[in-house]
């Protein structure tokens, strides 16, 4: 895993992408084969070989797998971190087993992404979410995991909720005075944002002014499309209420951390060269082309201490095109498009979602 380059990670064109991303992919494909006996298992009912020729070869585990097996392809003593993905009280969650090579990828991978789009520089850090989710650092939520992981581009870290997800106003406006006329960079799950950050300020009345600011949000969409909030709608929103001028979504998932998908200026989801997307047919899971709606699959090379390296999740996308994207990254870009009817409600911030409706 030496030759993963994390200086530019939009840069290798379609030709050296598949080359790179095959070569790596058999190589996990192997490597998790070998060392992981549930894998080797399911690989055993499959026209199996280590020398796949096609990205659309290699094989593919549903997400859902993660909530029904442990799969970990390293010693259990030297899994130091166990993510789990974010459910209801009704469902299962899933188990992803993380030991320190595969977290130090990780975290290199989305540094690389997350500056390509923001810059290097750290900035003062609103954190639209409560503290208490951190409070188990070895066995994170997704949402936890998602905090930790991009607080890293923050300084001053200010989480604007307390337990009951009611904003701290007080020191809301005391972060804003030592940051005043300074570019702030806001973090939290997109529902979360839209219910208790933006709603709750529109119904206080208050507009905020964070300048020049950035957002980044992801997950759990699922509430936001019940309301009929748009994507332009969310990011119209936020300039109008809080005159933050740059929103990028992302796409992720915690059974692949670190591959995450960040959306341009033009609103594309991208691909960075250490991962990919192939959309599929959601009945005959045939590989389908450009421009045609289907289910997603996701490839990483990261992945090394679990098989997560090549996933066939519940989400229905259409993949736009590669390496012509107007922004001017290489890769493939894409849209998500909601989920697969009948697919558990499973997004990190649907998790509070479904709890504040229930009670």
């Amino acid at each position: 895993m030496s030759e993963i380059s994390f200086q530019q990670p939009f840069q290798l064109n379609k030709d050296e992408k598949r080359t790179f991303l095959l070569e790596k992919i058999n190589e996990l494909t192997e490597f998790h084969q070998q060392h992981c006996d549930p894998y080797r298992n399911i690989l055993r009912t499959l026209p199996f070989n280590t020398a796949f020729t096609s990205l659309d070869e290699i094989p593919y585990l549903p997400v859902q797998l993660f909530k029904m097996l442990e799969l970990y392809s390293v010693p259990r003593e030297e899994i130091f971190k166990t993510l789990t993905s974010s459910g209801t009280t009704s469902q299962q969650v899933s188990k992803i087993f993380v030991d320190k090579d595969t977290a130090m990828l990780q975290s290199r991978a989305l540094a690389a992404i997350v500056s390509s789009f923001i810059g290097k520089k750290r900035l003062p850090m609103l954190i639209i979410d409560s503290n208490n989710i951190l409070k188990d650092r070895k066995a994170f939520s997704a949402r936890g995991a998602g905090i930790i992981g991009f607080s890293n581009f923050g300084r001053d870290h200010f989480y604007l909720l307390d337990g009951q997800m009611e904003i701290d106003f007080e020191g809301l406006q005391s972060f804003l005075e030592r940051h005043q006329g300074e570019k702030i960079l806001a973090f939290g799950f997109t529902f979360m944002v839209w219910r208790y950050f933006y709603q709750a300020c529109k119904a206080k009345g208050m507009k905020i002014n964070f300048n020049d600011g950035i957002l980044i949000h992801g997950g759990g969409w699922k509430k936001l499309q019940d309301e009929a909030v748009s994507t332009s709608d969310f990011n119209a929103a936020m300039q109008e209420q809080f005159q933050i001028q740059h929103v990028h979504n992302y796409y992720g998932m915690v059974e692949q951390v670190g591959s995450i998908f960040m959306e341009c200026d033009y609103g594309h989801l991208h691909a960075p060269d250490y991962a990919d997307v192939i959309i599929r047919d959601p009945h005959s899971l045939k590989v389908l082309p450009f421009l045609e709606k289907g289910l997603v699959q996701v490839l990483s090379v990261l992945p090394k201490s679990f098989p997560g390296h090549s996933l066939l999740t519940e989400d229905l996308g259409t993949i736009l095109g590669e390496d012509d994207c107007p922004c001017g990254r290489m890769g493939k870009y894409f849209t998500i498009e909601g989920r697969l009817p009948k697919a558990e409600l499973r997004g990190c911030s649907d998790t509070h979602a479904f709890e504040a409706v229930s009670r």
